[in-house]
């Protein structure tokens, strides 16, 4: 009877050799890869124009076509939120709840493993390699709190582990895996070469937007400003791109820095408030929250003006546009870079 393995495919170096490895001992292996909308691949060099020469391509499928595997990806959007918004082993450097985010995947594919036929789960976890997920002290959380307990095979670390189930059953020889630890990459890229594995992509930690400072601080000021810890799939994507610059605690600016943020942000003028120029080339901005009266709307209209061509300009043309389709035209002075406070940008 050949034995069945699912293995969380992330679309990096370390899922791929994983299953790679297990393959290598006759076992059938599918693959799967939660969709939380965090992911940073794809996304913003899909919309920069200037990043229109980085690959673009989803590293989990990409890893899926290369071992000739099968890969299932899942949609976890709504399911996750709690995860985010309610870690129970609290975030990591930034909004970064890498230990529930473990467990709460590993207890996915323990569901899908259970549904499906399937034998045993596959990660590509090292011990060391992640100050919060990825600890001597985590791993055992991680297999006790998912319910995959022994079930749950880490081939590239296994030396360092406990004997799983499919080690003590035979499925799997425990000689024929691997004990790396820490955080250099130097042992997978070398088992790599020896697999004749010579394209992979290496996140290093970077795979999720959640570990970005940058983006936690645009996610923060969301919920701060809102009242409550919530968000919907389209909020986390436009966190992704623009300048956010919010002059007054009711209302933020979403401003696109070059075209492509321009293109993408054009698909939201139904749902958001926005303004342009007219009078010269510049980008679109949309409002997050209210335009409370004639002076916030001149203020919005004046750092719309700002980032245009018409920044140097003695007044520009806006125009304002509401979701109802309704609107007004602006005459303003741009605002001066003196006048635009750093702690405006988010």
């Amino acid at each position: 009877m050949q034995r069945k393995a699912v293995s969380l495919i992330s679309g990096g170096l370390d899922s791929m050799l994983a299953t790679r490895v297990v393959m290598d001992q006759g076992i059938h292996v599918e693959g799967i890869n939660f969709f939380t909308g965090f992911c940073v691949e794809g996304h913003t060099h899909a919309i920069r124009k200037q990043d229109q020469n980085k690959q673009k391509r989803n590293n989990a499928l990409w890893v899926a076509e290369q071992l000739g595997i099968k890969l299932h990806i899942i949609d976890i959007v709504e399911d996750y939120k709690d995860i985010v918004i309610n870690p129970k082993h609290g975030y990591g450097q930034n909004l970064n709840p890498c230990l529930d985010c473990k467990v709460f995947m590993v207890s996915r594919a323990k569901q899908w493993m259970e549904e499906n036929g399937f034998d045993f789960i596959i990660t590509g976890e090292v011990v060391g390699q992640r100050p919060m997920s990825q600890r001597r002290a985590t791993m055992p959380i991680v297999s006790k709190n998912s319910g995959a307990d022994d079930r749950l095979v880490r081939p590239l670390c296994a030396h360092n582990l406990p004997e799983t189930l499919p080690e003590r059953e035979g499925w799997l020889k425990r000689e024929a895996l691997y004990g790396f630890s820490g955080r250099s990459r130097k042992p997978q890229i070398a088992l790599a070469e020896k697999m004749g594995l010579d394209d992979f992509a290496q996140p290093a930690g970077g795979c999720c937007f959640l570990t970005d400072a940058s983006y936690s601080r645009k996610l923060s000021d969301l919920w701060e400003n809102r009242g409550e810890k919530t968000y919907e799939l389209d909020d986390i994507m436009l966190l992704k791109v623009g300048r956010h610059i919010r002059p007054r605690p009711w209302f933020k600016l979403i401003i696109g820095r070059e075209e492509g943020e321009n293109n993408f942000l054009n698909g939201y003028r139904k749902q958001f408030p926005h303004l342009f120029a007219t009078s010269h080339t510049g980008p679109l901005a949309l409002v997050d929250g209210e335009l409370r009266d004639d002076e916030d709307r001149r203020l919005a209209a004046a750092i719309t003006a700002r980032f245009g061509h018409g920044k140097k300009a003695d007044s520009v043309d806006v125009t304002l546009e509401n979701t109802d389709g309704t609107g007004m035209q602006l005459k303003v002075a741009p605002i001066s870079e003196e006048n635009l406070p750093r702690e405006w940008y988010v």
